[in-house]
């Protein structure tokens, strides 16, 4: 049996479309950092997501390879997720798409120790014939979150987001977005196949008690 994590994590994951409050352990990504309008067709964001699956997939072969991750089990790739901010703007101003600053990630299993990360960016480097070298082992302790699935266009979460804000309020909790912590979005369904009004997207902010 093939270990999903959307499946096995439903509390990160598959969150109901209607506001609850979550606290998320640390977790290992495989990240890329950059800036600009995602949907800009040979931008730097859609760079990062080739990149970032180029990794993912190197380290899910690796059962084929010379090098033998210890611990090692048989997984679905988790989906793409991203951290999202802007400068001088406190949550996200979905208007102006070109000011924005990001951290594109695919979580890494448990058992994928940082030399292993290493290898892999080795491997696909030799393999691919292409520059990993944006690629980076990036640890995050999200903590505390307001969370809910977005379903329907990325420029109609803000409505999604008003109702986490309202709800954490009513809860006694208060947004706490800083440099630290950042508007965070988990993309269940694939852009390029889905219309946008069926995109599932769990979409989380960071909050504290008010």
């Amino acid at each position: 049996m093939t270990f999903d994590y959307k499946k096995e994590y439903k509390e990160f994951y598959m969150p109901k479309g209607t506001p609850s409050i979550v606290r998320v352990p640390k977790m290992n990504y495989i990240a890329v950092r950059g800036s600009g309008n995602p949907n800009d067709a040979d931008g730097e964001y859609k760079q990062s997501i080739g990149l970032l699956y180029g990794i993912a997939f190197t380290i899910k072969m690796s059962k084929k390879e010379d090098h033998q991750i210890d611990g090692y089990f048989d997984y679905v790739v988790p989906p793409l997720e991203g951290f999202w901010w802007q400068e001088g703007v406190s949550g996200i101003d979905y208007a102006r798409k070109e000011e924005f600053k990001w951290i594109s990630v695919i979580r890494l299993p448990d058992f994928v120790s940082r030399e292993d990360f290493d290898w892999a960016v080795r491997k696909a480097t030799e393999k691919k014939k292409q520059d990993f070298s944006k690629v980076e082992f990036f640890s995050y302790d999200e903590g505390l979150c307001v969370q809910c699935m977005h379903i329907g266009s990325y420029d109609d979460e803000p409505a999604t987001v008003d109702e986490m804000h309202r709800f954490m309020e009513e809860q006694g909790y208060a947004l706490d977005i800083t440099d630290q912590r950042m508007h965070h979005e988990i993309y269940l369904s694939d852009a390029r196949r889905v219309a946008p009004e069926k995109r599932k997207t769990v979409v989380r902010h960071p909050i504290r008690r008010a």
